[in-house]
């Protein structure tokens, strides 16, 4: 930073962190005014968006094929300008081609349709299993003892006076939560999706990691992701159970190896001082 001055370059330091922090912050927040889908978080979510990038390409031509063969009908085949119409039941190339076309096009879909449903729903080998209870209407985060946990909490949506400032200027009421799911970077999460045995149907979906998974009372369900970025990713339940369906978010705090283990052992003493209450804040 030659020629900008000690108190200049340390002036623009502390903008360039600040904004790194707040962008990292936000990374899995949506915007105000946003166009488009949001940046993929995990390999799952790139390749669903690749999926839909295919077809988009794939429906576009489609489209503007049948409004020029609609348009071709209105104005050459209307009364006046065709007033004797034709009689044409019939013709061989033209059925054989609205058959094969449409086949091959629907593989051209299938194929990588499939493989990345299969890509969704056959889980990697776990690094770590967590598990996720939807109940009215908040969400209850269990970390297994097997991994170094041995400990639950709830993760309830904050109110707008209990937002601070940072939430506030980035517009998060109904995202921010006073308890975020943590999880490292770069990690398979396998994730268990239930719902509580005496509730309703909830949706366990952050779309920057691809996850979107029913909890349903008495079954379990399973989805994973590995997160490629840190930061803050939000979701929300996307399934409507109930009159506070909007005041259920999901927030997934994505740290790095060190930074999870520090605030894992802090989690663990925390709760075993409570009793699993909950009462462990957000890692920041």
């Amino acid at each position: 930073m030659r020629g900008i001055g000690p108190a200049a370059a340390a002036l623009l330091t502390f903008f360039t962190s600040t904004w790194a922090r707040a962008e990292d912050a936000v990374l899995g927040a949506p915007v105000p005014g946003q166009i488009g889908m949001p940046e993929p978080a995990s390999t799952v979510a790139q390749d669903i968006d690749s999926f839909h990038t295919l077809l988009l390409w794939i429906i576009i031509p489609i489209s503007l094929f049948v409004l020029a063969l609609l348009l071709i009908i209105v104005f050459r085949f209307n009364e006046k300008a065709n007033p004797v119409p034709s009689r044409t039941t019939h013709n061989t190339l033209l059925e054989v081609a609205w058959t094969i076309i449409p086949v091959l096009i629907l593989v051209i879909i299938a194929i990588p349709s499939f493989r990345l449903l299969t890509k969704e729903l056959v889980a990697p080998k776990a690094d770590i299993t967590l598990k996720a209870t939807g109940k009215q209407w908040y969400w209850t985060y269990e970390y297994p003892k097997d991994q170094a946990g041995g400990f639950s909490y709830d993760s309830n949506y904050k109110k707008q006076a209990d937002l601070n400032d940072f939430e506030k200027e980035h517009q998060l009421y109904l995202l921010a939560v006073d308890n975020e799911l943590v999880v490292p970077v770069h990690k398979n999460i396998v994730m268990t999706i239930t719902s509580d045995p005496t509730g309703v149907i909830h949706s366990f979906a952050v779309r920057e990691l691809g996850v979107r998974v029913d909890a349903v009372p008495g079954r379990a369900n399973q989805t994973w992701f590995n997160a490629d970025k840190e930061g803050v990713y939000y979701g929300q339940c996307s399934k409507l159970c109930g009159k506070d369906h909007a005041f259920m978010p999901i927030a997934i705090r994505v740290l790095s190896q060190e930074k999870y283990d520090a605030w894992l052992q802090d989690a663990k003493k925390k709760f075993a001082s409570n009793g699993g209450a909950s009462a462990l804040a957000s890692a920041q």
